[in-house]
């Protein structure tokens, strides 16, 4: 559940194309920027990303992270909105 709020959270944003979730991994194209930029700015946030790809990152979620967490995630990431170049 938490993983599809996050995917349906970064596809509101506008920068994301997130997969539908089907475990607690999110897959999410970068369609706006450059992938190491976002990163960049994830790791700053306090947000764990991977590359997944030449434009894809990977996020997960595991038990331990509640639904507040996710809500947090998604604030510290439409911050970043406007700061990352696109």
């Amino acid at each position: 559940e938490n993983a599809r709020l996050l995917a349906d959270g970064l596809r509101e944003l506008g920068p994301f194309r997130p997969n539908t979730p089907q475990t607690n991994i999110v897959v999410a194209d970068v369609v706006a920027g450059r992938l190491n930029d976002w990163l960049a700015a994830f790791e700053r946030e306090g947000i764990l990303a991977v590359a997944f790809g030449p434009q894809r990152m990977r996020l997960v979620t595991h038990l331990d992270v509640a639904r507040a967490d996710i809500d947090e995630a998604l604030s510290r990431i439409q911050r970043m909105i406007g700061a990352v170049p696109v």
